[in-house]
């Protein structure tokens, strides 16, 4: 049956575009259906299928990273949530209910599945989080976060001796906003001796 030899490709724990299954199937759209409806495929969004893989939980979600690679088709990408900044110890305490993803290919929010991930499209960002980006981030965003602005800034000011000053000027200059610059020179400036406000 054609059907068992489409399923016989699948691997559980995979996600899969619509054009990948048509390699192993004539008539791609009626059998994805037939396997989502017999819950062996998931359908995350248009045209992106999870093969669902059980345990004695129950199934699992897919993984991020894989996800969000085959909704780019593209591994330059970096996956963050806002909740990391309460990590900084510079004041801020809410919760984000989002995930944030830095990419060169899309922008918007789309729900995946059962998760919403804002994508934004960025010049450069790092592979990988590291505090000294975070704090760029933290200072770029600024003017979305809950707490108290210049409360952050001059919390910000008070770490300074906890972050490495030659990793920050790197990503200050690589990922900072023109304005986020302007800050940190200020902050992080070894003659300024009290704390920079907006």
């Amino acid at each position: 049956m054609k059907l068992d030899e489409l399923k016989a490709h699948l691997k559980p724990g995979e996600v899969y575009r619509r054009a990948d299954l048509e390699q192993w199937s004539k008539s791609v759209d009626r059998h994805i259906h037939a396997l989502v409806k017999s819950d062996v495929l998931q359908k995350l969004s248009q045209g992106l299928y999870y093969c669902q893989k059980k345990t004695v939980f129950g199934h699992t979600p897919p993984n991020e990273e894989t996800l969000v690679h085959q909704f780019l088709k593209d591994d330059r990408f970096l996956v963050m949530s806002p909740n990391l900044y309460n990590t900084l110890g510079v004041g801020t305490t809410q919760l984000y209910n989002k995930r944030v993803v830095y990419n060169h290919k899309r922008h918007g929010e789309f729900m995946l599945g059962k998760r919403t991930f804002s994508f934004c499209i960025k010049p450069h960002f790092p592979k990988k989080v590291t505090k000294e980006f975070l704090l760029v981030d933290l200072v770029n965003n600024l003017e979305n976060l809950a707490e108290d602005k210049e409360h952050v800034l001059e919390k910000v000011y008070s770490k300074r001796q906890f972050f490495d000053v030659k990793k920050l000027e790197r990503a200050t200059k690589n990922y900072g906003s023109v304005r986020t610059k302007k800050l940190l020179r200020k902050l992080l400036s070894a003659e300024s001796n009290t704390a920079y406000t907006i």
